[in-house]
């Protein structure tokens, strides 16, 4: 037996009872197994397999790795171009594995996988197609499980037509999946128009699953400096608010909707919150780094006890079990419960 498993189950009274808490927590999310709901995100606790292999030990069900970023490949890509490193495909890819960012990336996915016993999923932070894409395939040769394409980015051209913002998100799927056969993860920024439609195209496009929702940078201002400095860096519980009501409409409405909550997550009533909202699965960081490592533990015992208070005996028996397909539910998610709030304090 796992000590990762022994950490899971230490606020039971004896081992019997490992097993069935095993198969309690059991989920999917973009097609792959995990023994929990809790995926730690991508973020500076996840840019070393040392630490990798400490958060599969606290009972982490998946790691996302820190991303690469797109302008670090392109920014590669065109030093090799300028020094003639290449003159084909083949010269390319192999110049490319000599390089740094890849090669760092690589070692990365290597050593996660030979230290861990979960799920590795690699990211790359990523705002336009092109250019970048054949990094997918190194990664999938590296041995990861799946890939996360973090779309972060927002719309700033007066003169884009409508829909193009969200059409950039097709396309960038689209291109990644020529390059691949992992399950492609897309997670989301909150400034879209209409993310059910886009969630549903992407689906269709060969997206795995889907992650709402991405943290921008949060900007702020020092009025005696007069200059832009950074906001708030860690999630806050009000961050949790929008997830939920998106992945409540989106898990009701795309058929077999495969979608983690990201942002805002505190505790293990927080993750059970997502789950009845209709996720599989949640990312998070915030709290690990606010916690440290053994607030997976407790989040995870969390989860298992309110499942014993409550009679569920597996996530899916209560994952989107209050999402919007029943109109009680619907109401509460969009403006009808708006105007029955408001109604009431005017």
């Amino acid at each position: 037996m796992s000590d990762s498993s022994k950490a899971v189950c230490y606020y039971h009274k004896n081992e019997n009872s490992i097993i069935t808490t095993m198969e309690m927590l059991k989920t999917s999310f973009a097609g792959l197994v995990l023994k929990n709901p809790l995926i730690v995100s991508s973020c500076g606790l996840t840019n070393n397999a040392d630490n990798n292999a400490r958060l599969a030990q606290a009972g982490a069900a998946a790691i996302v790795l820190k991303s690469v970023f797109e302008e670090q490949i392109v920014r590669e890509s065109q030093h090799l171009a300028q020094t003639g490193a290449h003159t084909e495909e083949a010269d390319y890819m192999q110049a490319y594995l000599q390089a740094g960012v890849l090669n760092e990336y690589i070692t990365l996915i290597k050593q996660s996988k030979q230290r861990c016993d979960i799920p590795i999923i690699a990211s790359i932070n990523c705002n336009t197609p092109g250019n970048w894409e054949y990094f997918a395939r190194a990664i999938e040769e590296a041995g990861a499980d799946a890939l996360e394409l973090n779309v972060m980015s927002i719309s700033t051209d007066i003169e884009a037509p409508y829909g193009a913002f969200e059409q950039r998100h097709i396309d960038i799927l689209k291109a990644a999946r020529k390059e691949t056969r992992l399950p492609l993860i897309i997670k989301l920024g909150n400034n879209l128009s209409c993310p059910v439609r886009l969630i549903n195209e992407l689906y269709a496009n060969g997206a795995a699953a889907v992650v709402l929702f991405n943290r921008f940078y949060h900007p702020d201002i020092d009025i005696d400096k007069m200059e832009y400095t950074a906001g708030h860096i860690f999630s806050e519980p009000a961050d949790l608010s929008n997830a939920l009501r998106w992945t409540g409409i989106a898990s009701a409405t795309v058929k077999n909707a495969n979608i983690a909550v990201s942002g805002g997550i505190q505790n293990g009533k927080d993750i059970v919150k997502a789950i009845l909202a209709g996720a599989t699965a949640v990312e998070v960081c915030s709290a690990i780094y606010r916690h440290g490592d053994e607030w997976i533990t407790t989040a995870l015992g969390e989860i298992e006890n309110w499942m014993h208070q409550n009679n569920f005996g597996s996530i899916a028996s209560f994952a989107g079990k209050l999402n919007a397909k029943a109109p009680a539910h619907a109401d509460n998610l969009e403006r009808t419960q708006f105007l029955k709030y408001f109604g009431s304090h005017l």
